[in-house]
């Protein structure tokens, strides 16, 4: 069914303790659809400046994404990111940043993506997100990431977007300041009295879990990655392949859901092994689905 990802396009420059990838691809909306393509047609919202020095054409050839929502706007200039790890992979410093186009207004949707059925909202000002989603007819299912500055400066808007989507994915610490609570599963469950049906709590190395409104739990640990050389998209590639398989899938009951986020697990296990894209862009269909049998083999018992 049709996927659709609005959200940002940048210009990365990156330090971790394996090198340095400056002026690079980079993005939510970047990173999420070629994870997604790998399993759905995804159509991409999204707005960039003149300054561009992407082509996005070749970013994504050979996959199934529809760029007629990216937006070129003449007088503008693509968000621009810069950050530096540490020397554990997980604390992270944004070193500088110019929101450029997204302090402008959101994009617009085509009338040919009006359709889709399946929606995630990357990671934006929730006023924003709430635009972009009045613009979609009639979705089946709705997801959408955030982040601390939203939840500490605009939570008005913040709890607004929540009593209408379906799925909040947000990462473990965000969860609890949202929330107001330092129990994981106690702040996912007042998340969830906010309003989305389905809360998918990321945590870094230590996996995922998820909680629904009718007390069903699922906990999945990450993929024993031995090679993390970038981690800036990760989070964003297990969105992407979580909702790519809900969308080839046609269904999002929380089984299903479980498989996804096996699968956005798996995704996210490649993008981190490379700076920028190159660890998603080298991937097969047949590398994930391998790696996702390993899984779910370390998994059973």
């Amino acid at each position: 069914m049709p996927l659709l990802v609005t959200g940002s396009i940048a210009i990365d420059t990156v330090r971790t303790p394996h090198g340095v990838s400056e002026n690079c691809i980079g993005g939510a909306a970047v990173y999420f659809s070629l994870a997604a393509s790998f399993f759905s047609p995804v159509r991409l919202v999204g707005a960039i400046g003149s300054d561009c020095p992407f082509h996005f054409d070749k970013v994504f050839a050979g996959r199934n994404v529809d760029l007629t929502g990216l937006e070129i706007r003449e007088n503008s200039k693509t968000f621009r990111w810069a950050g530096t790890y540490a020397d554990n992979m997980d604390d992270r410093k944004t070193d500088h940043m110019e929101l450029n186009v997204l302090a402008e207004d959101p994009p617009k949707v085509p009338g040919s993506f009006k359709d889709s059925r399946y929606v995630f909202l990357a990671n934006t000002a929730p006023n924003l997100q709430l635009e972009l989603i009045e613009q979609v007819g009639s979705p089946v299912f709705v997801a959408a990431d955030t982040m601390n500055c939203w939840i500490t400066d605009h939570i008005k808007d913040l709890k607004r977007l929540l009593s209408i989507i379906d799925c909040l994915i947000i990462n473990a610490d965000e969860a609890k300041m949202l929330a107001g609570e330092l129990n994981l599963i106690s702040a996912t469950e007042k998340i969830l009295q906010m309003g989305p049906r389905i809360v998918i709590v990321k945590k870094g190395e230590s996996g995922a879990i998820m909680c629904d409104a009718d007390g069903g739990r699922f906990i999945l640990p990450a993929y024993p990655a031995t090679e993390v050389k970038d981690p800036t998209g990760a989070g964003d590639s297990f969105a992407g392949g979580l909702m790519g398989y809900l969308a080839q899938s046609g269904n999002a009951d929380f089984a299903t859901l479980k498989t996804a986020i096996a699968y956005g697990t798996v995704v996210a296990s490649f993008a981190i092994a490379d700076f920028s894209v190159n660890g998603l862009t080298c991937l097969s269909r047949t590398d994930i689905d391998s790696r996702f049998k390993t899984l779910r083999s370390l998994t059973s018992f």
